[in-house]
């Protein structure tokens, strides 16, 4: 312990003691994370309890999940209409308005590469060059369709050529109405352009311009993107698309071919798979709900999606983007410390993306679990990233057998952004009161350390190097315990300082008192030994006893305070009454000061003045003060004695018309061994002792003392202050 108080001063015991306030943040910060498993819990309860009320308005209903093909097992090259919310802009030279429909697209590729008679005899084992991405949804009675193309070599059809196949084409292959033919449409454009869609017989020939179907074609990097429009009732039960690649159009016969279906005959098209429009009205009937939400038949087959898993978070936080108000503070938010936080805590981001919700069918733990009637929640985290995904599934009964169920996903990035929002506040308050802590107990401990410095400056400036008190120490204004410590060595230094005065003016204070009377006493004897006459001789030892008397007056006064003292340490007080002391000791100064003239005033109808001391002491006080002010007086003016009280203090005014009392003497005249009698004028031997006797007597009855000029008359008036004593 001693080497930690000789190692650090108190500013750095404050900063260190500061940091101890560090635990705090941590320990709210480990109850933030508590928080959030409660949260993450309720979260999961929630959207359970989601996922339940839904299955539960959807139990019992099989005709739902029966409708047309719509519940069988998906047959190789069926085309799956997914519903679309809005209408499509098809001229907008993107496919950004498909946004959360292109999660449902899917992969055509080798596997998909179809023998037709433009490449009878051509081998595709091995040939990547052509592949492409698919997805059709159905909005307001219209097909809407789209194709991602991925081709190393564009080839577009001449302005010259009246052929629709030397060139890439899209060919839309559907079963007519009757069911016994199939009706051709290919889309070759001369140029990235909008579409111009021409009806074919089997052979490609007598192309006729089809107006219904619209749309555009666009070039992208690596490759081309359609994007059309049909009108359902175009459409008969079977349906199918084939990506034709022409490289060289001078071989018109040879071209590579993915298709949607198994071939280009009416029989081997896919069926169309329409959703059923009841669920979709159970679902809207549930309310929006801040999730993602799948309807699956018993093969996992999506049937229904509300919602996209970017933006389902669950929560809906406000105030979490909300910049500061004041600009500097916003500086330093978006220069150190949201940086900073990017650094410690995990930032929620909704640029991720799940394969598993770009499928036709839902697989996983969880849907497993609810397919076979138990309904599940987990947690899963995507790889390559840190966004968590909160998935519960519950199962569809008709009767007890189980025909589906619902999934309710959730990202979990409104609880992380509602915890990292919680953090950051704390931090930042933290940070602030922090800083405002640190700075204040710096501060406070830079201004003790230099009050105490200045206070160490001051005493080692009292004394110079003979020994002697050259300086005094500034008592400090303040209330606290440096100003008392202030206090207290200025009132040591100046009591110090007083008696080391004293013993300095002693010996010449001595010299001129003992001067007169030894002379006085050295020339009676020796006027004595030098007469035979005896009345001469009476007349000098009477001398040389006056002589002998004033020394033992000096000797006895200068013994006087120190006796006093000693017998102050000793003595015990009692209740008074202070009115009745000054009475009697008035009385008694009229005999024996018969030339001097004293007017009382004790408020006899007033309370009595009762205090705590010792009858004698005040006596003794009231003694030096009478006879100092009868020595000042002048001849005939009255000594005014005055006793009362006044609130809870006892006051005697003792008063004289005299000499006004120099301004700079009004606080010494009360230390030891000072005067302010002209010695020529002095009648007995004067060591400025009357006055610091009446001080430590009013000091030990806990009163003050002070010295005043008069107003109304040339004077000086002493006034003694005692604390009353209430019974």
């Amino acid at each position: 312990m001693r080497l930690f108080n000789n190692l650090f001063s108190i500013r750095s015991r404050l900063i260190f003691l500061s940091s101890l306030l560090l635990l705090i943040p941590v320990l709210v910060y480990q109850y933030i994370l508590a928080m959030d498993e409660y949260l993450r819990s309720g979260q999961e309860l929630t959207v359970l309890g989601e996922a339940r009320a839904l299955a539960t308005a959807l139990n019992d209903r099989p005709e739902l999940f029966d409708e047309g093909t719509f519940g069988r097992a998906a047959q190789t090259g069926d085309l799956y209409i997914y519903p679309v919310y809005s209408p499509l802009s098809l001229n907008d030279g993107s496919l950004v308005d498909w946004g959360v429909y292109q999660q449902y697209e899917l992969d055509y590729s080798v596997a998909d590469y179809l023998r037709t008679p433009l490449n009878p005899a051509r081998v595709y084992a091995n040939d990547e060059s052509l592949s492409f991405r698919s997805m059709v949804g159905e909005h307001n009675g219209s097909l809407y369709a789209y194709f991602k193309v991925r081709d190393d070599s564009i080839v577009y059809r001449s302005r010259e050529s009246l052929s629709v196949i030397r060139s890439d084409f899209l060919q839309i292959s559907m079963l007519t109405a009757d069911g016994r033919d199939v009706d051709r449409i290919v889309i070759a454009p001369h140029e990235p352009e909008f579409l111009y869609p021409f009806r074919v017989n089997a052979d490609y020939s007598e192309p006729v311009y089809e107006e219904r179907i619209s749309g555009q074609w666009y070039e992208v990097e690596g490759g081309y993107e359609i994007e059309l429009q049909i009108p359902m009732d175009m459409l008969g039960e079977r349906l199918g698309f084939a990506i034709f690649d022409v490289d060289d159009p001078a071989t018109r016969n040879i071209a590579t071919v993915i298709a949607t279906h198994r071939s280009l005959e009416g029989a081997e098209l896919g069926s169309l798979q329409l959703p059923t429009p009841e669920i979709d009205r159970i679902v809207a009937g549930m309310g929006r709900s801040n999730s993602h939400i799948q309807v699956v038949d018993r093969s996992g087959r999506v049937l229904l999606t509300v919602g996209d898993i970017q933006s389902a978070t669950g929560l809906i936080l406000s105030n979490i983007n909300n910049p500061p108000a004041n600009r500097y503070w916003a500086f330093v938010q978006n220069n150190v410390l949201t940086p900073l936080y990017n650094l410690i805590l995990t930032q929620p981001s909704t640029n991720f993306i799940d394969d598993l919700y770009s499928e036709v069918a839902r697989e996983g733990d969880h849907v497993a679990a609810a397919l076979n009637g138990e309904p599940f929640t987990s947690f899963r985290e995507l790889e390559d990233t840190q966004t968590m995904i909160l998935e519960a599934s519950h199962p569809i009964f008709a009767g007890d057998e189980v025909i589906g169920a619902v999934i309710v996903d959730q990202n979990m990035n409104g609880l992380r952004s509602f915890r990292n929002q919680a953090l950051e506040g704390l931090f930042n308050t933290i940070i602030a009161v922090m800083l405002a802590v640190t700075l204040g107990l710096f501060f406070f401990a830079s201004q003790i350390s230099n009050r105490v410095r200045g206070l160490r400056n001051q005493a080692e400036g009292i004394i110079d190097e003979s020994g002697r008190v050259r300086n005094t120490i500034v008592p400090s204004p303040n209330s606290d315990e440096i100003g008392d410590l202030s206090r207290s060595f200025s009132n040591i230094v100046e009591r110090l300082s007083q008696y080391t005065s004293y013993l300095e003016n002693m010996s010449s204070r001595l010299s001129h008192e003992l001067r007169t009377p030894v002379t006085v006493v050295r020339s009676s004897i020796e006027n004595l030994g030098s007469t035979d006459n005896p009345r001469e001789s009476q007349v000098y030892i009477k001398r040389a006893e006056e002589g002998i008397s004033r020394l033992n007056l000096i000797l006895t006064n200068m013994s006087e305070a120190t006796r006093l003292e000693q017998m102050l340490q000793t003595s015990e007080k009692e209740v008074i009454d202070l009115a009745e002391v000054v009475r009697g000791c008035v009385e008694g100064y009229r005999l024996a000061y018969p030339e001097s003239k004293f007017s009382l005033d004790i408020g006899i109808s007033g309370p009595p003045v009762q205090v705590k001391g010792v009858p004698e002491y005040i006596a003794q006080l009231l003694d030096k003060l009478i006879a100092n002010a009868v020595e000042f007086s002048h001849p005939g003016a009255p000594i005014i004695v005055n006793c009362r009280s006044v609130r809870d203090q006892a006051v005697i005014r003792i008063g004289n018309a005299g000499p006004y009392l120099p301004e700079e003497m009004s606080d010494r005249i009360f230390e030891s061994m000072v005067s302010v009698r002209p010695h020529q004028k002095q009648k007995q031997p004067h060591l400025g002792m009357g006055l610091h006797i009446a001080r430590l007597i009013t000091d030990f009855h806990n009163g003050h003392i002070r010295a005043d000029n008069r107003q109304d008359v040339e004077g000086v008036t002493i006034t003694v202050t005692i604390p009353l004593h209430f019974r």
